[in-house]
């Protein structure tokens, strides 16, 4: 059994279902309030949207590689903001440890598991690209080369 041919696919739903969880958080979370604060409420809006158009590009065929750099850009781009949003803050707004619960925890395993499936999707892509690809120094032997003569 070939598990090359199973495994693209299912790489390819489970990291659509992985940006489709992020995106549903950030979707909760904006209508449960995010909203109604300056500048992060909009980004949070453009968070979930970005991961359910993503997440559908993805479910209609294989993507190419800038698709999958545009998800792993999501996905960090959402770490990012975790991260500083406890941090340094963002925008004025922070937060402190894993608030709101349980969204902030799922958010983080989401956005780690897009990232992590993404990961071992490159890796087998670039495994089955040496796989296919022939030998460098091939020599060439008892060839004769014929030449037809120009009209």
């Amino acid at each position: 059994m070939n598990t090359q041919k199973f495994l693209v696919p299912t790489l390819r739903a489970a990291t659509a279902a992985t940006l489709a969880a992020g995106g549903y958080i950030h979707a909760q979370l904006y209508i449960d309030g995010y909203r109604f604060i300056h500048i992060i409420g909009p980004l949070f809006l453009l968070q979930a949207s970005a991961s359910f158009a993503l997440a559908a590009l993805l479910l209609i065929g294989t993507p190419p590689p800038l698709l999958r750099i545009s998800e792993a850009g999501v996905a960090l781009g959402a770490l990012g903001g975790f991260t500083a949003s406890r941090t340094v803050g963002v925008f004025g707004f922070t937060e402190r440890g894993l608030q709101p619960a349980p969204q902030a925890v799922l958010s983080l395993l989401a956005e780690t598991g897009t990232l992590l499936l993404l990961a071992i999707w490159q890796v087998s892509a670039t495994r089955q690209r040496r796989a296919a690809r022939p030998p460098v120094s091939t020599p060439i032997r008892n060839r004769s080369i014929t030449r037809t003569p120009l009209n």
